[in-house]
């Protein structure tokens, strides 16, 4: 798809969510968009006029192919296993849904992917968790998108709709940590702020920049400007 100057037009799937709803609102409010196309299953009720919302069974994502049009992608969904329920619901939402709203995004033009993984993805990993998210990265960097940005943050930091107890815990801890250590000993698993991580997505897709690019939460930072 032509990339044009402040006509470009994003894809957003996990607007609901921590990330997403960071990277919706910063889109939104980007001069390089014109469109921002949403899939969610229920309304957010957000009134903007960039804003395209698509109501989509995510189970039948191949039935909104045709809407699935936009230069950039940014895939934000994800779940826990406490809110799938199951591993299999998890790595339903994890890995299928996330590969193939990136499969039909590639197949209708889009160049760029901006993914939102995790710190410790890898294949191979001895956690359930890391090994789906390394086996979507595996997978999706075989897309034809030209560009591939993926990026690992370590305890995201942010208001969350849902409580989640342990992960406030290790975050608060985590970011003592940091703050006492400047910044310096954490590095890769450094906690990162969920707007951050949008604002550097936002960022990276400005760049144009081909090939694959991987970021940990260090990098993160320093590419959203902190």
């Amino acid at each position: 798809m032509e990339i044009t100057q402040h006509k470009k037009t994003a894809l957003l799937f996990g607007a609901s969510g921590l990330v997403g709803g960071h990277c919706l609102a910063q889109l939104l409010a980007h001069p390089a968009y014109h469109k921002v196309v949403i899939f969610v299953r229920r309304p957010l009720g957000i009134n903007h006029p960039k804003l395209e919302e698509h109501l989509a069974d995510f189970n039948r994502l191949k039935d909104y192919g045709p809407l699935i049009q936009g230069n950039d992608l940014f895939s934000c969904l994800g779940t826990t296993m406490a809110q799938a329920g199951s591993k299999e619901a998890f790595f339903r939402v994890d890995y299928h849904y996330a590969l193939e709203s990136a499969r039909l995004a590639a197949e209708h033009g889009a160049g760029q992917l901006l993914l939102v993984s995790a710190v410790g993805a890898h294949k191979d990993s001895l956690f359930f968790y890391s090994r789906v998210k390394g086996e979507l990265e595996r997978a999706v960097i075989k897309l034809p998108f030209w560009g591939f940005h993926i990026f690992r943050p370590s305890v995201l930091l942010g208001g969350r709709r849902e409580s989640r107890l342990g992960e406030s815990l290790a975050g608060q801890f985590a970011l003592g940590l940091d703050r006492l250590t400047a910044g310096g000993l954490l590095g890769k698993y450094r906690p990162v702020g969920a707007e951050t991580v949008a604002r550097a997505m936002v960022a990276a897709a400005q760049g144009l920049e081909p090939g694959l690019h991987v970021y940990a939460s260090d990098e993160i930072h320093r590419m959203a400007g902190e």
